[in-house]
């Protein structure tokens, strides 16, 4: 999965999955394999999106966007820089998790599938990542990396996200 490449105006750019639809548009059963293909180009799935692919193979969009809403891998709505992925799998449930959700919707003011007003963080609960060892653990993706922190507590997720925030910040004012 990799976090949000979108273009402000879907409708102006969708070069990418024009091609896409050159590749897979035409064989049936290949609904999933598109909408996986363009969310990894655009970051979501927009209502143009949708539109584009019914055009194009002829899908009603209502069976398009009944797709895109049964899988929970895909997303109707653009995802910060920095997707947070919390898991909430059983050994992470038990060591803390519950707890350090709360402190990144308290420090981020978003909850769980929210973006936060200056698109950098979206939070997402996740069933497992397969880290038990480290649990509770989290791991957050970048367009460019994945990076996983274990053994979390209070204290050390607040320092993860005011290190990420102060990184952001840095390069505001070297771009300025």
């Amino acid at each position: 999965m990799s976090t949000c490449k979108c273009k402000n105006n879907q409708t102006d750019n969708l070069k990418e999955l024009d091609e896409i639809l050159e590749t897979y548009g035409k064989k049936k059963g290949y609904l999933i394999t598109i909408l996986q293909k363009a969310q990894d180009a655009y970051g979501y799935i927009s209502i143009d999106i949708m539109n584009r692919i019914s055009e194009f193979t002829g899908i009603k969009v209502a069976k398009i966007y009944g797709v895109a809403t049964f899988y929970a891998q895909f997303r109707l709505q653009p995802i910060g820089k920095y997707l947070i992925m919390l898991c909430q799998g059983t050994a992470c449930h038990v060591n803390g998790s519950e707890m350090i959700s709360q402190v990144i919707s308290e420090q981020l003011n978003i909850k769980d599938g929210e973006t936060t007003e200056d698109g950098l963080f979206t939070l997402n609960q996740v069933s497992c990542l397969g880290c038990c060892s480290l649990a509770p653990v989290m791991m957050i993706k970048t367009e460019d990396s994945d990076e996983t922190y274990g053994n979390l507590t209070k204290d050390s997720v607040i320092e993860i996200l005011n290190q990420i925030k102060e990184k952001e910040e840095k390069a505001k004012g070297e771009i300025a």
